[in-house]
């Protein structure tokens, strides 16, 4: 049995290592924020701050700093804001979905109740907005701000969407656009602007993160149906569950006859889910290629990540960053 690990694995530890000391000193930044007089707060935060991410969007935002030439203090504090706005995210929306795993644990919501958590993700956000004050830069407090509203509008435009069978494909990557994407590239943009890197450069890593971030939530999608738990962190079928119309769905709807259509209903607009209905859903996207076309999706968008480094000279920290592009497309589905 092959016993290498994963590419991707060895492409995002290569880019973490080449951050390293930074990256402790986000992970300072976070522990130290957290804290308040409150016990809960610390208490809910530490819980989902330790539960095992992998700093993706921090360590973008230091990688891109480094990339544009900045060697300061200043992209390990904003990495700090971009990571709690990330987890009050991540709370927010445990409790919307009623989530009761994340990252293959009980999520926060389930262990301290939906008003903690919703409570909790308000408080960080609060302290994310604190760090870009900190900071002095209006240009990186807009960047910012304007991404915070882009997510909670993609929120409310998929809560919108939600058991909907007429969801058509642009509403969906218009959904992932706002929630994941646009995150990935303010994460991205700012290490550029603490570099004060000219426009240009500015401009293509935040298209690298937008661009980043809809092949890696296309390639989440097709996991949810496909992947091994362990390698998941969740169990397979919970956008099923809980009636999310992902792309792999949407196509398969599309490409499906009226009987199909009718199970597709029964499903996820009337959440009538019986026992073999989620093996029935997978089985109905590989006939209708639904899962592979996604994942082609992906691999549209990841080329054009790569592209936009191209400008950049290269170097380590361009290269390994095309090579996460890889981790982020070429993982288990």
């Amino acid at each position: 049995m092959d016993q290498r690990p994963p590419a991707e694995e060895t492409a995002l530890d290569r880019l973490t290592a080449l951050v390293a000391g930074d990256l402790a000193t986000v992970n300072e930044v976070i522990l130290d924020r957290m804290q308040s007089p409150v016990e809960l707060i610390p208490q809910l935060a530490g819980y989902i701050v330790a539960s095992g991410g992998k700093r993706l969007r921090p360590v973008l935002t230091l990688a891109c700093a480094r990339l544009c030439g900045h060697d300061g203090s200043r992209a390990p504090m904003l990495a700090a804001a971009v990571e709690f706005i990330h987890t009050a995210t991540l709370l927010h929306d445990d409790v919307v979905d009623e989530s009761d795993l994340r990252r293959g644990q009980a999520s926060a919501n389930e262990i301290f109740g939906n008003k903690p958590s919703v409570l909790v993700g308000d408080f960080l956000f609060a302290r994310s907005f604190q760090l870009m004050v900190q900071d002095g830069s209006l240009d990186v407090l807009r960047i910012l701000s304007e991404a915070s509203a882009v997510i909670a509008e993609g929120e409310v435009l998929q809560l919108a969407a939600s058991n909907d069978t007429g969801t058509t494909e642009a509403t969906y990557l218009q959904v992932i656009e706002a929630k994941t994407a646009a995150l990935f590239g303010a994460a991205c943009q700012v290490g550029a602007v603490v570099a004060g890197a000219p426009a240009e450069y500015e401009e293509a890593v935040r298209s690298f993160g937008v661009k980043l971030g809809m092949a890696f939530q296309l390639i989440d999608d097709v996991l949810d149906y496909s992947a091994l738990q362990a390698r998941l962190g969740k169990t397979i079928g919970d956008d099923f569950r809980e009636g999310k119309l992902t792309l792999p769905v949407v196509l398969a709807f599309s490409g499906g006859d009226e009987t199909e259509r009718t199970f597709w209903r029964r499903t996820l607009e009337e959440q009538d889910i019986r026992g073999d209905d989620l093996d029935h859903a997978i089985a109905l996207m590989r006939r209708h290629g639904a899962l592979d076309a996604t994942v082609e999706r992906a691999r549209l968008y990841a080329a054009q990540a790569r592209a936009a480094l191209d400008g950049f000279a290269p170097g380590t920290m361009r290269d390994t960053l095309r090579d996460v592009v890889d981790f982020c497309v070429d993982r288990d589905y």
